[in-house]
């Protein structure tokens, strides 16, 4: 079975959380959750984050542009993560001002 866009950049974030030591899950509601929430979320050095992964141009749904912006009103780090901008999930998280990384990634 072959890898969806979506799933490579899944495949891509993980890959990088797990070689920086982060805690991070994938939440599945089941029907029970919270609609909206990123497809990622964790804690790195004492800080929660949220990261939305995308394929291509893909766009946020209203409900997740409103959960990121509460997780940002929280201080936590927000990221909408797509192929062209992978490669910055280490940086934006080792970022040590909450300013720097919640400026890293517009959505």
């Amino acid at each position: 079975m072959a890898k969806t866009p979506e799933k490579k950049v899944k495949d891509k974030v993980t890959s990088v959380l797990k070689n920086i030591g982060a805690y991070y899950f994938y939440p599945v509601s089941g029907g029970y959750g919270r609609s909206g929430v990123p497809d990622i979320v964790g804690c790195y050095q004492g800080k929660f984050f949220g990261i939305e992964c995308k394929a291509g141009k893909g766009k946020l749904t209203t409900l997740q542009t409103k959960n990121l912006q509460e997780i940002r009103s929280c201080d936590g780090i927000a990221a909408v993560v797509n192929e062209d901008n992978v490669h910055t999930v280490a940086d934006i998280l080792n970022q040590k001002e909450t300013d720097e990384r919640q400026m890293a990634f517009d959505f």
